[in-house]
């Protein structure tokens, strides 16, 4: 199962209630931008509205909210509040682990890195060495 979720605002403008609402692949979006986008801006994309107008001040003026969470973010959205950074640091953490686990079975015969939570810190740090980080 992906990691997906519903971001939903509403607002009125122009004397009309307009609500949006997209679903968003997070496992697609992590993959090419690295992070996420910032949601207002992305659920504005998604309904052609430009940054440059009323509307969009306007849509930057109402609460959003998160639902309908699947995968790994449904642990990071409660009460209608998605915990974005909270969500990134441990989907980036379960990339590395996802590289390392088969070397790890491979070479050292460890089928469980979590278990081994000394090997899997000193695994991770030799593999952001390695890439410079």
């Amino acid at each position: 199962m992906g990691n997906m979720l519903t971001v939903t605002v509403e607002f009125s403008y122009q004397g009309e209630t307009h609500t949006l609402s997209s679903t968003l692949d997070l496992d697609a979006l992590m993959t090419q931008r690295g992070g996420l986008p910032d949601f207002y801006d992305w659920l504005a994309e998604q309904h052609g509205i430009g940054p440059y107008s009323y509307q969009y001040e306007v849509l930057l003026s109402e609460e959003m909210l998160f639902s309908d969470a699947q995968g790994m973010a449904a642990e990071f959205l409660e009460d209608g509040r998605f915990d974005a950074e909270g969500f990134m640091a441990r989907w980036h953490r379960e990339q590395v682990v996802n590289v390392l686990q088969p070397i790890a079975v491979r070479e050292l015969g460890v089928s469980d890195l979590a278990a081994e939570p000394a090997l899997l810190r000193a695994l991770t740090a030799a593999y952001r060495l390695g890439r410079g980080e």
